[in-house]
């Protein structure tokens, strides 16, 4: 397994130019991500199958070549599970590689497991046993040992194979335009425009929140999440998540009572003035102007009974399809679908999962008459 590294914009130039040349290439990145917002590159893995590189983005100054790589729609890029890795191109370059297909997905359409790992899906198709000792490296530590390199390299040297015999068994399984069509959805996915005034939405139990309550969680999580990207660092270690709901709560404005209540000390002494003069406006709130209460979907009348009828046509599609239960249609996407007929009145610009893609017509179109 020969590899190069690339630590220069020439370089980078030349084996971006090469890899533009054929019609397909492997892309894997490493990357930390402990306290950050956003994950760190430290490494970006590329094999055309003539050529292996392993480039160093943090000494690199112009990585325009790379990205119009990324950006060449006549080179179809392959990932092995992709999620954080489009989130990385996405942060770090502005754009996603298209088109792009992810194998696991490729996999999963052939019965294996939604979320196979790479190791194991070279042990059975190529029967090579890979070293993952290195999965939990500090990838941005220099210089990177032999050991780190030679397991980065692995990761696209032994995915080209891979997926050549994935894309023969998929297309002949006749899912290979599925495959295609679920990788873009991941990708879609992965580019969400984040609303901050919305952020308290996704803050686990803001259900059980009055609107009262709800009127000063709503700017406060809408602090928080502003705060997490303008110094880049997570959200639980602006303000932890369970600590806002308290604030929320209990509505306090002093500092002793945070204390009092077991909210993290170093976050009360940074943040404690700061959230005081939220909770503080938030109670000004006219009572008309309050969030509504969050209504869950398990909670609405009928749901348990609609849940279990469409779950059972779901088992009856992955009888006759081969395809898993959870791959053809999660809990998530269960209840994405009825949430879209019931709450959004089947609005045709925010089609569920199930109402898009090869899941429409092998199950959606049946499940969305069902409910």
């Amino acid at each position: 397994m020969n590899y190069q590294i690339i630590t220069q914009s020439e370089q980078l130039e030349t084996v971006c130019l090469q890899a533009r040349d054929t019609d397909i290439v492997m892309l894997d990145t490493e990357f930390v991500r402990t306290r950050t917002f956003y994950p760190q590159l430290g490494l970006i893995q590329l094999y055309d199958g003539q050529t292996l590189s392993l480039i160093d983005p943090t000494t690199i100054e112009d990585m325009s070549a790379f990205e119009q790589l990324l950006k060449d729609t006549s080179v179809l890029k392959v990932l092995h599970a992709c999620g954080e890795d489009l989130e990385v191109f996405q942060n770090s370059f502005g754009c996603l590689p298209y088109p792009m297909v992810d194998t696991q997905v490729m996999a999963a359409f052939l019965g294996h497991g939604l979320s196979t790992g790479f190791a194991s899906l070279v042990e059975s198709y190529l029967s090579v046993e890979l070293d993952k000792s290195e999965s939990r490296t500090d990838w941005l530590a220099r210089p990177l040992s032999t050991k780190q390199l030679e397991y980065a390299a692995a990761d696209v040297y032994y995915l080209y194979p891979l997926f050549e015999k994935l894309e023969q068994q998929v297309t002949e399984a006749g899912w290979w335009e599925a495959a295609q069509q679920e990788s873009d959805l991941l990708a879609a996915k992965r580019v969400k425009n984040v609303d901050p005034d919305q952020a308290y939405l996704d803050i686990k139990g803001a259900w059980q929140l009055k609107p009262s309550e709800l009127a000063i969680l709503k700017p406060l999580a809408t602090w928080r999440y502003k705060e997490a990207i303008r110094r880049d660092l997570a959200l639980n270690f602006v303000f932890k998540e369970n600590d806002l709901l308290t604030v929320a709560r209990l509505g306090i404005k002093n500092r002793q009572r945070m204390e009092q209540e077991g909210i993290d000390p170093r976050s009360v002494g940074r943040h404690s003035a700061r959230i005081i003069s939220i909770v503080k406006a938030a109670k000004n709130i006219p009572a008309e102007e309050y969030p509504a209460k969050i209504e869950r979907l398990m909670d609405m009348p009928s749901y348990k009974q609609l849940f279990k009828k469409l779950k059972d046509e779901v088992k009856h599609a992955s009888q006759s399809s081969g395809l898993a239960t959870e791959f053809l249609a999660s809990k998530k996407q269960l209840n994405q679908l009825i949430s879209w007929v019931w709450k959004k009145d089947r609005d045709p610009s925010r089609l569920p999962d199930l109402m898009q893609g090869w899941r429409l017509e092998l199950l959606g179109e049946k499940l969305n008459k069902m409910i």
